[in-house]
């Protein structure tokens, strides 16, 4: 819904958040993500400005279930993620 298929923040709700959704494959965020391998699991631990995900999701009529992450999840998250964002092009 935000970051887009393509994870270069060309969702339909890209710019409805505040800050406005990032693209993970630029050079930039390659580099952050190298420097700081943990940056994806922070980014949605330590969000910005309180409830991002969520709040932008909900404005926008957007349904999700709840869901209590465990340490795990964000594991497999960061893994996943940084898997996406290597092969982007």
């Amino acid at each position: 819904m935000c970051h887009g298929a393509d994870i270069k923040g060309t969702g339909p709700l890209a710019h409805k958040s505040s800050p406005p959704t990032p693209d993970l494959t630029t050079a930039a965020f390659k580099k952050r993500l190298s420097d700081y391998p943990g940056v994806i699991v922070s980014s949605v631990i330590l969000r910005p400005n309180g409830d991002l995900i969520p709040r932008t999701l909900r404005e926008n009529g957007v349904k999700i279930a709840p869901f209590a992450w465990g340490v795990k999840d964000f594991r497999d998250l960061n893994q996943y993620m940084t898997q996406v964002i290597a092969k982007a092009r």
